[in-house]
């Protein structure tokens, strides 16, 4: 199994709890320190994103707020309030499984990964997996249908 996976199975309980389909697992040496999924609606907090659940885990299982060196694994291009907090936590790697039109902070909509500006560089790699597509297609269909 890869971390996409991992990945996809936290997305997908996100989606049985009604809660956009989004999924994060942060490697470190090979082992998983952190994952999360959105948890916004259940918790009713605009910061209970996945990737947020996520580094907060993994800065406490490391006992530091740096997480030099690990890998970030998310089903969804992140958000600019993401971004931001993958940035600050000093992640190395990033792999999306899909972009996200409509809020993506990481090339499709605005770039605050890859940023000159902001001093900000996050080694990211697309992987377009289908199966994060399908997640939210699946939400957004069941969504309409209500």
């Amino acid at each position: 199994m890869n971390y996409m996976d991992y990945a996809i199975e936290e997305g997908e309980k996100a989606l049985e709890n009604g809660e956009i389909p989004v999924g994060v697992v942060i490697v470190k040496n090979g082992v998983i320190i952190g994952k999360g999924y959105n948890k916004k609606e259940m918790n009713n907090d605009p910061t209970e994103h996945a990737e947020i659940i996520a580094i907060k885990e993994a800065c406490k299982i490391i006992g530091d707020w740096r997480l030099n060196g690990s890998e970030m694994y998310v089903t969804l291009e992140p958000c600019p309030m993401c971004a931001g907090a993958i940035l600050q936590s000093r992640i190395s790697r990033l792999y999306i499984g899909t972009f996200n039109k409509d809020m993506g902070a990481c090339g499709s909509v605005v770039n605050l990964i890859d940023n000159r500006s902001l001093n900000s560089f996050v080694n990211t790699i697309w992987t377009y997996d289908d199966r994060c597509s399908e997640l939210l297609k699946k939400f957004f269909s069941t969504r309409r249908k209500k």
